[in-house]
């Protein structure tokens, strides 16, 4: 069994009458890529905050590296780096100037400074000011400045938002870079499953602060099951009509509609259902579920789908 880099019990934080996370149950093993995903205010970054002591649960345990947070908050969390947001960072100094603040508070070795900007691809960046840094390098400091005292355990919190799609693929190189060459466990929180799919093999998925599926990208990848894909001109209209009429139906971020129909007469009973509301359907197909359908049956319908948590092998 692999060791665990975080694991929470029963974790569990209200702000007033609001339950942001609810009796969460994380295990996160050592050296590799957790994706902790989920919709904007589903509780990720409260997660997030409660794993680093910024703020306490109101119930519940955070375990970092087998040992309780509660009882060796100093001592571990100098074990972890994290990337919270956007970097704060001195847009006067260089990227080098930066990295040395940050090193004499934390009092590491100076070598340290040449090794967090060769893993980021800094190097030959680094006697320039921040203010002429693009977005993704600017990013990619943040992560340097985490990176700076040698973390075991590094938390990200949305790192591509707002990159551009170069600065997305470096980010994405070096999230899968860390595990595999310096045994760096990093637990990454996003709202994009297109993103986390490429870099993570294990996953867990909260919604409205539950954890809804905790298991490896196999495991998430094997809840697909074939399904309908449905492309017409005015999708809102028709996810109505299909919702009216009985079926279990999706829109997904592309404007198209999934629906829980297997066989072919399923589906000329859905054409001919939205044809006959005049609705203009130019696309109609048995499909296998993506792993963003999963995402979004998991997050839809959180009445009825049961917490799926499996302990990491």
């Amino acid at each position: 069994m692999r060791k665990i880099a975080i694991e929470t019990r029963g974790l569990t934080r209200r702000f007033g009458a609001q339950l942001a996370v609810n009796e969460l149950n994380l295990l996160v093993p050592e050296a590799g890529v957790y994706g902790f995903l989920g919709p904007n205010g589903a509780g990720k970054t409260t997660t997030i905050r409660m794993l680093l002591g910024l703020i306490r649960p109101n119930a519940g345990e955070v375990r970092l590296f087998g040992e309780s947070l509660a009882g060796n908050h100093q001592s571990l969390l100098r074990r972890v780096g994290a990337l919270v947001e956007t970097p704060s960072l001195y847009s006067h100094l260089t990227g080098r100037e930066n990295l040395e603040v940050t090193r004499r508070l934390l009092g590491a070795e100076r070598n340290l400074i040449d090794r967090a900007l060769g893993i980021v691809k800094l190097s030959d960046d680094a006697h320039r000011r921040v203010r002429e840094y693009s977005l993704g390098m600017r990013q990619r400091l943040g992560l340097a400045l985490a990176l700076l005292n040698k973390p075991q355990l590094l938390i990200l919190d949305e790192p591509a938002n707002g990159l551009d799609p170069a600065g997305i693929h470096e980010m994405r190189a070096l999230i899968r870079l860390l595990p595999a060459e310096f045994g760096i466990t990093v637990f990454l929180s996003s709202h994009l499953l297109s993103e986390v799919e490429q870099v993570a093999n294990h996953i867990g998925i909260i919604h409205q602060g539950r954890l809804l599926f905790q298991g490896t990208l196999p495991e998430l990848q094997a809840q697909r099951q074939e399904h309908l894909t449905i492309g017409v001109k005015q999708p809102d209209q028709a996810l109505r009509c299909l919702t009216d009429a009985g079926w279990s139906a999706h829109k997904r971020e592309d404007g198209w509609l999934t629906a829980a129909a297997t066989t072919p007469d399923t589906a000329a009973q859905i054409n001919s259902l939205l044809v006959s509301q005049r609705l203009e359907v130019f696309h109609i197909a048995l499909a296998q579920a993506s792993l963003e359908d999963i995402f979004l049956s998991l997050t839809n319908d959180t009445t009825t789908a049961p917490t799926a948590e499996r302990r990491a092998a």
